[in-house]
């Protein structure tokens, strides 16, 4: 319960390994939806087909004798729309309320039905009275995807934000700690639109939010609101969230690995406030990636391969130009046993990133780190901190 007339209706999945088949979710995913109950009854959003029955039930015990009038969908992305189509054939008199972005892509996801007559198609400003309540619209183009709409109950204060201030996880399994999930599911799925989430968080500042609520994760209130709100505008302009330095390799035998294990303790002994090892091969890439976004300094290791860089680093800083990165500080570590080519690669990488500076030197290593190295190590450290 949200409020005295707004309902939970969502669900929890625990089945679910891989969210969006990338995403490990070992605490599952919640799939929200809200019910307002008033003169005219808005369904706010369905649930993914994984769970359709146990929705579909939450929903009838919501609603008990009466009938739905409007479905509200702020995103067409399956794990909140899959139901639809069952929505309009079991309440003949419901009109689906979205975006005109949103009417574009129902016939492909609903081949065959009939959407005549059952949509109302609103923009930026329009209304939803829904008695007591009124449903405002607000416009969140490419939060994250095109068709994306929030909406605002002007009566309880309350802002359904669509996929923005989500996480990862079930509900039945969530903690205090609301950023650490938060934070991997912002730079994974909505990181490449920071300035798209900043036109939304303006236009969500000149509002009286007293509650959010999110298609994954837990309903924001008080404190933690103010907090998600201040996260979103550091992570959404791109700048570092905390003090540290993220260590992320591609080793093959070991000798990449212990080179960036050696210039972890470096930095250590040098007065770094925090220093992160990551093994790009067995760690969550999705984790590492949020590790990138949080702090200020990346330094990549990695070993030649094929005449370039050992595949999941190079998949590494894939994800981070796609996710729109930048402003960060690098450093350069490569290992090659007779023709070292990953620093060619990784450099060329990172120069195509927006306003990320390369330090020097460019550490190489042939197969092992030797005694000599030190010194080129101990200077990328220096430059680092």
């Amino acid at each position: 319960m949200i409020s005295d007339t707004i309902k939970y209706i969502g669900v929890d999945d625990l089945d679910i390994d891989l969210f969006e088949s990338q995403y490990v979710v070992p605490e599952g995913m919640s799939y929200n939806s809200y019910l307002i109950d008033d003169e005219k009854i808005a369904v706010l959003d369905t649930a993914d087909a994984r769970k359709g029955e146990e929705w579909k039930a939450n929903l009838k015990a919501a609603l008990g004798d009466r009938q739905p009038d409007y479905l509200v969908a702020h995103h067409m992305e399956p794990d909140h729309s899959a139901l639809i189509a069952w929505m309009l054939e079991t309440y003949p008199a419901l009109q689906l309320v979205c975006s005109a972005q949103a009417v574009k892509m129902l016939a492909n996801f609903f081949d065959g039905v009939d959407f005549t007559g059952r949509v109302i198609t609103v923009k930026e400003g329009d209304t939803l009275a829904l008695g007591k309540h009124t449903l405002q619209f607000i416009g969140a183009a490419m939060i994250h995807w095109p068709e994306v709409i929030m909406s605002y109950d002007t009566t309880d204060k309350v802002l359904f934000s669509a996929d923005a201030f989500g996480k990862f996880g079930a509900l039945v399994n969530e903690t205090d700690d609301w950023a650490c999930e938060a934070r991997r599911y912002y730079f994974n799925i909505c990181g490449k639109y920071g300035s798209q989430v900043q036109i939304a968080m303006k236009k969500i500042a000149a509002l009286d939010v007293q509650a959010i609520c999110p298609l994954h994760g837990p309903v924001l209130k008080g404190e933690a609101l103010s907090e998600a709100v201040r996260l979103y505008d550091t992570w959404s302009k791109y700048e570092p969230e905390s003090e540290g330095i993220l260590i992320a390799y591609a080793s093959i035998h070991g000798g990449t690995a212990a080179v960036a294990e050696r210039l972890g303790v470096m930095l250590r002994e040098k007065g770094a406030k925090k220093v992160v090892v990551s093994d790009l091969s067995r760690e969550d890439m999705a984790e590492v990636i949020e590790d990138a976004f949080r702090y200020p300094t990346v330094v990549v290791a990695a070993s030649s391969y094929d005449a370039g860089v050992f595949p999941v680093m190079h998949d590494f800083l894939y994800h981070l130009q796609i996710k729109n990165y930048q402003k960060r500080k690098f450093g350069i570590i490569e290992n090659g046993s007779w023709a070292p080519s990953a620093g060619k690669v990784m450099k060329g990488m990172i120069e195509a990133m927006k306003d990320c500076e390369i330090v020097e030197p460019m550490v190489t290593i042939r197969s092992r780190m030797k005694a000599a190295d030190e010194a080129l190590l101990e200077q990328l450290a220096d430059s680092l901190i």
